[in-house]
């Protein structure tokens, strides 16, 4: 082994909501050249790949590299001056970024929002109204035994999170691992996961809820009110998966964008959450959604901390006010309202829908991430970062709400998202104070 060579263990993975732990590195002459134990796309980006090189402004359509001094006062000018800014992102940065950009948004009186709106943010209203009977993935995977996937595949999206925290572990009071185990994945069509559970019930594409429904009556003795299917699924293997939940020792729902992006979005949440309340009545039962970037749990906690509110905030009254569908970033940009936006750690490029970007292309946009995305195309100032887990230490929150501290393994040339933030306040502050 090179005599200069390091070997890291325990290292977090900062890629999804698993937040995996147990991450081996080794590291030679300053860069991790190994990557042990993670999946692929964890492996990716510990490694690194296509970072973003210097700090660039748009000039006659082209990104011309400045220095970062330039980048950050060219921002500042930007937000400064902008009469509605939406500062976005969040996701896949540390606790303490988001208290930084929390002040800058506040300082300019902007939108603060984050990727719950495209993803999760149906679960937060749900649960904003009625609750979430819950627990740890600890928990899960030394007590559960009966593990329910609800619209969400496992294998590609947590690709680590069934022999973690559920399926396949080993846990204390389940020492045979998946042996003494059921997994239902109840999805619109096949998937990976569905190739590894004991069970796959396919249900027709916006009827979840509906499904929902029937577990509840079937719960509630109401059995003969259904029809012979609901939503394609035969009214006897409804019957046997409520006869099963019911006779569980510790059971487990998981849920995915499946419920939250679908036909009745919220309201599936709010009436799994009412399932897994009523199965209470028989045995333990708990629901979890599946977070997707490593903190955007922790973006809702820091949030909630700072204004009240998870997310979809507006601080342009001078107080927070929340009103999902109205301060939501896409709903915002469909209505052509912000003229000017500051995207981090995230790639709305990728995922919002075409009327939102199309207004984005239209005003100035900043940019702060450690890597090249399709946001990068149509920004006009983009500020490459350090990359949180990696190059820069700070909190995030597991999907679970456990938070995790995650460690800087290697120096970097670039600063933190959080380092940034403040810089980009600070001349805010300065211009604001000339004025």
């Amino acid at each position: 082994m090179n005599p200069d060579s390091t070997i890291v263990t325990d290292v977090v993975c900062p890629l999804c909501g698993s937040l995996c732990d147990d991450i081996t590195v080794r590291i030679e002459n300053g860069k991790i050249v190994e990557v042990r134990d993670a999946c692929d796309m964890g492996e990716s980006k510990i490694l690194g790949h296509d970072r973003i090189k210097s700090p660039m402004i748009r000039e006659k359509g082209e990104l011309k590299e400045v220095s970062y001094e330039k980048a950050v006062k060219k921002s500042a000018e930007i937000l400064a001056k902008s009469k509605r800014p939406l500062l976005y992102g969040w996701s896949s940065t540390t606790c303490e970024a988001h208290e930084k950009g929390i002040k800058l948004a506040a300082e300019v009186g902007g939108i603060v929002d984050n990727t719950a709106t495209v993803c999760h943010g149906p679960s937060v209203i749900a649960i904003q109204t009625v609750g979430l009977p819950s627990c740890t993935l600890g928990q899960i995977k030394n007590r559960a035994d009966l593990i329910v996937y609800w619209g969400s595949n496992q294998s590609q999206a947590h690709p680590r999170h069934m022999s973690r925290y559920s399926s396949f572990i080993r846990g204390f009071f389940r020492e045979e691992g998946r042996k003494a185990k059921y997994v239902v994945v109840i999805d619109v069509r096949d998937t990976t996961t569905t190739n590894v559970a004991d069970e796959f019930i396919k249900v027709e594409p916006g009827h979840d809820y509906k499904l929902l429904s029937a577990l509840r009556a079937v719960l509630a003795d109401k059995a003969d009110v259904l029809p012979d299917d609901v939503g394609g699924v035969p009214k006897d293997a409804i019957m046997n998966l409520a006869e099963r939940m019911k006779k569980a020792e510790f059971g487990v729902i998981f849920f995915g964008m499946g419920l939250t992006q679908s036909r009745s979005r919220y309201n599936n949440v709010v009436n799994a959450i009412a399932l897994t309340r009523e199965l209470n009545q028989f045995t333990k039962f708990v629901i979890m959604p599946m977070r997707g970037h490593y903190n955007v749990t922790g973006f809702g906690q820091v949030l909630t901390w700072e204004t009240g509110y998870p997310y979809a905030v507006d601080l342009s009254r001078g107080y927070a006010w929340y009103n999902p569908g109205e301060t939501t970033s896409t709903d915002v940009l469909n209505r052509g309202e912000c003229d000017s936006a500051l995207i981090i750690a995230s790639d709305p490029g990728a995922h919002f829908p075409g009327k939102s970007l199309k207004h984005l292309s239209k005003i100035p946009v900043i940019q702060v991430d450690p890597y090249h995305n399709p946001t990068t195309e149509f920004a006009d100032v983009v500020i490459p970062s350090a990359v949180a887990g990696i190059e820069a230490e700070g909190c995030a929150y597991r999907m679970d709400n456990v938070p995790i501290m995650v460690r800087k393994l290697i120096d970097s040339e670039y600063k933190s998202d959080e380092e940034i933030i403040d810089d980009v306040l600070n001349k805010v502050m300065e211009i604001r104070g000339g004025k």
